[in-house]
């Protein structure tokens, strides 16, 4: 057994509930986040409407004419995290507001750079979660793990997982039904990919512990890098 003590992740709840204690989607991170803190990881969840963030792809908005910024301080916590999971509400097929705010905001820390000169989320691993009443989970997590490797993440195989009722208004993840049950909670196939992705966040962030090496993608190495652009024979 691989021994993920040591190892940090956070947890980032888009939902559009004001309070985190009406998110449906928290309930399914909490699955995930449970699953990694029995097995030794630190977990921290945050829910971004609990906080003031600005849209917008500069470190600080407060430069830009907003009055008030959060980010800095959330971002301290990303920088530390081993593991990034995103949660998000699907609306009309897509991530919410709240998620594509977080992934600009992310996109703007993307200039940083670690003590190897790459990307700043290099050697961090990183997936999604997702619920709603529609269709959408796998066209939105290509969205935000496309997202997330661009940046520098690395995204195991696997790496989201999510819940949708039916078709139209109906429960929520967790809602209770009208034989006591929770919406969702016993659908087989959202416990498997939910633990999967699970498990293989954390085995991707051991075997990162150490970062990726820097042969090919030192930032500074490819500065005035010249591309050979000749066609040479190949022979095998």
């Amino acid at each position: 057994m691989s021994d993920f003590t040591g190892l940090n992740a956070l947890f980032i709840n888009t939902s559009l509930k004001k309070k985190s204690s009406e998110s449906h989607t928290k309930l399914l991170l909490n699955a995930s986040a449970n699953i990694m803190a029995d097995q030794g990881v630190a977990v921290e969840m945050v829910h971004m409407l609990d906080h003031e963030v600005p849209p917008g792809v500069y470190p600080d908005m407060t430069e830009q004419g907003w009055a008030r910024d959060d980010w800095p301080m959330l971002w301290d916590k990303v920088k530390a995290a081993n593991i990034l999971v995103i949660g998000t509400p699907l609306w009309l097929g897509e991530e919410s507001s709240v998620c594509r705010g977080l992934i600009e905001r992310l996109y703007g820390m993307s200039g940083e750079t670690n003590d190897k000169c790459q990307s700043i989320y290099y050697g961090k691993t990183g997936g999604c979660v997702i619920t709603g009443n529609e269709d959408g989970i796998k066209h939105t997590a290509m969205t935000l793990q496309y997202a997330l490797s661009h940046l520098g993440y690395t995204v195991p195989p696997q790496a989201d997982c999510g819940w949708i009722g039916e078709a139209g208004p109906g429960p929520s993840y967790g809602d209770e039904l009208d034989d006591g049950s929770k919406a969702g909670f016993d659908n087989d196939f959202t416990k498997r990919n939910m633990t999967i992705m699970t498990w293989n966040l954390m085995h991707m962030a051991h075997l990162l512990r150490d970062g990726l090496p820097n042969k090919g993608n030192d930032r500074r190495a490819l500065d005035g890098i010249d591309i050979n652009h000749d066609n040479p024979e190949y022979r095998s």
